[in-house]
């Protein structure tokens, strides 16, 4: 297991948003980085849900102590970008998420060594374990930056 998160109770790696499968308490961890994943698409989600869990994950995140978060959306099968990754590019745009969010990157504009993606990792170094990846960017993803905490309270 990866040490991206610590129980704040018994010290052990855990998931950063499920219960510590060592001590069974539910405080959230403290996190060991200020850059994370999140997949919004595992168990197919309709949009909507994905929307709100998304808001619910971020929102612990922040609280957390994140900064950064590689949202993984999927692209679709469609060729034309996924419904998933329309509504969070929609709910971006029409800042459904700006009292969490400072920014965004769609995955298209931070290929990496673009002018876009050096000016992110000096922004958040953490981002370069995951968009070193993406010569030609990824569209399957999207890159927020966050808020500070106290501005969501």
């Amino acid at each position: 297991m990866n040490r991206i998160a610590l129980c704040p109770e018994c010290g052990n790696a855990r998931g950063m948003l499920d219960a510590c499968p060592h001590c069974g308490t539910a405080t959230l961890p403290h996190l060991t980085v200020d850059t994370v994943e999140l997949n919004i698409k595992v168990g197919n989600p309709s949009v909507e849900d994905a929307l709100d869990q998304l808001a619910r994950k971020i929102r612990l995140l922040q609280e957390m102590g994140a900064r950064a978060v590689v949202l993984i959306h999927g692209y679709g099968s469609s060729g034309e970008g996924g419904l998933i990754k329309r509504g969070v590019h929609e709910a971006l745009e029409s800042n459904r998420y700006a009292d969490r969010v400072d920014d965004y990157y769609f995955g298209e504009q931070v290929a990496y060594g673009s002018p876009t993606c050096n000016t992110l990792l000096k922004q958040r170094p953490g981002l370069k374990a995951y968009l070193r990846h993406f010569k030609t960017g990824n569209a399957g993803m999207t890159v927020l930056i966050l808020g500070s905490e106290s501005r969501s309270a």
